[in-house]
Formats: C-alpha cells, sequence, structure tokens
C-alpha cells in the first residue's frame, strides 16, 4: 500500500513537473498569438498584457494574406511543393525500403551501406555541384526541382526499412506461394502492415518540406514561385517595425504544421508503438 502511495506522489509530482514544463514551452507561442491579435501600440506594453484592450486581428491577418505582400499564392507554393514531395518520397522510400529489406540479392548489404554513406556528406557540400546541375538540365528556378530534390531520403529508407525488416518472412512466403509477385507483395501486403510508420514518416517530410528555407532561397529565384519560409522572410524585411503583422504572419506560417500534426498524431504514436514491438 505504501509502494502504491509512494507511486502515486511521484506520478503527481512528475505531472505537475511536467505540465509546468509545457506551459513554459507554450509561452512564446501564445505571446505569439495574442500579439497578432494586438495593435502596434499595444505590443511592447509593460507589464505585459496577454490580452489585448483592443482587438486587431481581422486587420493584421488581412494585410498579412491581401496587403501589398499577399500570402495566397506563396501557401498554394508551399502546399503544392509539401504535398507532392512528401507523396513522392514516401513511395520512393518505402519501395526503396522494402527492396532492400525483403528482396535478397548480390551485395544487397554493400549498396545499402552506400546509400548510408550519402547521408553522412552535409547537404550544404553539394549545394554548388546541384546548382550548376540543376541549371544545365533546366530544373532551376522550377517547382519540379524544388521537388526533386526532397523526394529522395536516405533516412526515410533506412527508417521505412526497420518497419519492413519487422515484418514476419511467413507473409511474404505465403503470398509467393499464392502467386503474388513483389509488386502485389508490397501493394496488398507489406504497405498496409506498415502505415503507421509511413504515415509517421510523411508528416515529418511534410514538415521539413514545409519549413525548407535552404533550397528555396538557392534554387527559386521568381518571386512568383517562393515558397512561405522565404516569403516570411521578406516580409519580415517590408514589415520590420510593425511587430503586430510579423506574428500574424508567423502564426499563419506554422498553423498547416499544427494542423497537419493534431490530424495525425494517432498514426504517429501507432508509428511509435510498432517500432517498440519490432522483432
Amino acid at each position: 500500500m505504501q509502494t502504491r502511495e509512494g507511486l502515486d506522489l511521484r506520478k503527481i509530482v512528475v505531472t505537475i513537473v511536467m505540465f509546468v514544463g509545457s506551459i513554459l514551452f507554450l509561452l512564446p507561442f501564445i505571446w505569439m498569438l495574442v500579439t497578432s491579435f494586438k495593435v502596434e501600440s499595444e505590443v511592447f506594453t509593460y507589464p505585459i498584457q496577454w490580452l489585448p484592450k483592443e482587438w486587431n486581428a481581422i486587420e493584421n491577418y488581412k494585410e498579412v494574406w491581401f496587403g501589398q505582400y499577399p500570402f495566397t499564392m506563396y501557401y498554394w507554393n508551399s502546399i503544392k511543393v509539401a504535398v507532392i514531395t512528401t507523396t513522392l518520397s514516401c513511395l520512393v522510400s518505402a519501395m526503396a525500403a522494402y527492396g532492400f529489406s525483403k528482396i535478397k540479392f548480390k551485395a544487397s548489404n554493400f549498396l545499402f551501406m552506400i546509400v548510408l554513406v550519402t547521408y553522412m556528406i552535409p547537404g550544404q557540400a553539394i549545394l554548388i555541384p546541384q546548382f550548376i546541375l540543376y541549371r544545365n538540365i533546366g530544373l532551376f528556378d522550377s517547382h519540379l526541382g524544388l521537388i526533386m530534390l526532397g523526394s529522395f531520403s536516405v533516412l526515410g529508407t533506412f527508417m521505412l526499412r526497420q518497419f519492413f525488416m519487422g515484418l514476419h518472412q511467413e507473409f511474404i512466403e505465403s503470398a509467393k506461394i499464392d502467386g503474388a509477385g513483389h509488386g502485389r507483395i508490397f501493394w496488398s501486403i507489406a504497405m498496409p502492415l506498415v502505415k503507421p510508420a509511413v504515415a509517421t514518416y510523411a508528416i515529418l517530410r511534410f514538415i521539413w518540406t514545409w519549413n525548407d528555407y535552404q533550397n528555396p532561397l538557392i534554387f527559386i529565384r521568381s518571386d512568383r514561385l517562393l515558397t512561405l519560409p522565404i516569403a516570411v522572410q521578406k516580409f519580415t524585411s517590408m514589415s520590420g517595425e510593425f511587430y503586430s503583422l510579423i506574428m500574424a504572419a508567423a502564426v499563419s506560417a506554422i498553423l498547416p504544421l499544427i494542423l497537419i500534426f493534431i490530424i495525425g498524431q494517432k498514426s504517429v504514436i501507432e508509428g511509435i508503438a510498432l517500432g517498440g514491438v519490432k522483432g
């Protein structure tokens, strides 16, 4: 009984500590959100006014979305690039992971090690060769170029390979006895079994692509093709004296990420649980 009471006390203390920690982590976001609702004169008042005396949310967000530097076009660009990149990256990584884990051929382990070795090369080290290559083949200053840059992921291949390796070989052998080829096995058996893992990687890939600043900065020149991270930076430069507008732009930029995580958090938890009991 004492052990149980002691355990309950520890749980209560840990819960309180985690709650306080979560509040501290959320405070910057809360301040950013509240500031986006304020008039500019109330942004830096001291002490901090968490609730604005004068609400100006409609004007702030109207200026962000439909003002001199509208976000509508950049939102569409980011959504298009992020969705297509995520879809292609999940497909390519899943196919490569299945091949390396379930198709036995000579030098498969050696080829997989070569793939892993490429992950050790910093992305910045190959920017110049990529830039020259994309300019010569006509992919520079295009969304197709951005999509191709993010559609092949060593980390995604490695991550999904670990889950495919956890699938019992009996499933594969039974399907082969029934006459199924690797294409049918991949789509009808393997993919449904690792769907939580693929969903987890898809969420991560979407977030990475949505927040990507480096590649659009280097490979995009036309203003009409810019994605949201570059647009936010340019908007900040133009509106440097108006922090309420900057905060409204920042909230608009991260809102899709919050929605994606809320919608996909169940799949993320399932993917983590699947990885924990794998093998």
